[in-house]
């Protein structure tokens, strides 16, 4: 089982650097091209923030805020194990994208967003946060209407 978990984060974080690259290799910063308008384009940002753009230019709060998520994760790692399917997926699809965004962090002091729905520009390792919580939630959902 192990061996599904790391072959699922390790495409999630391809499919986020790969499509991250794409973007920065091809498009110049604020370019935007549209998929299906007036719902759907590419816009390149560099969000040197957070989700809704708090916490602006907080790099190394950011950074530190996720490394201490992560060492948390590992240092439970069999307690997360033990768990229900729900939430080792839910743990290793937001893992990955934590690790995602992390290094943009460090690399570029940014985040690359690029999927541009018009309320907000997002990335793979975001969709694949907001997943992995969903996961999370589903699982409590479930497990209160067991306990209910």
């Amino acid at each position: 089982m192990l061996v599904s978990y790391a072959i699922t984060a390790g495409l999630i974080l391809l499919a986020d650097r790969l499509s991250k690259y794409l973007v920065m290799a091809n498009m110049a910063e604020g370019e935007s091209v549209p998929l299906i308008p007036p719902f759907l384009y590419i816009t390149y940002v560099q969000n040197r923030g957070a989700a809704f753009g708090f916490f602006q230019g907080q790099v190394a709060l950011l950074s530190a805020i996720a490394v201490v998520c992560l060492l948390f994760i590992f240092t439970q790692w069999n307690k997360i194990m033990a768990k229900s399917a729900f939430v080792r997926w839910g743990v290793i699809i937001a893992l990955a994208g934590a690790v995602g965004n992390l290094i943009d962090r460090l690399r570029w002091r940014a985040v690359i967003d690029f999927v541009d729905i018009r309320i907000f520009v997002f990335n793979v390792a975001d969709a694949a946060i907001v997943l992995g919580v969903g996961l999370l939630f589903w699982e409590v959902l479930i497990h209160d209407r067991r306990e209910g």
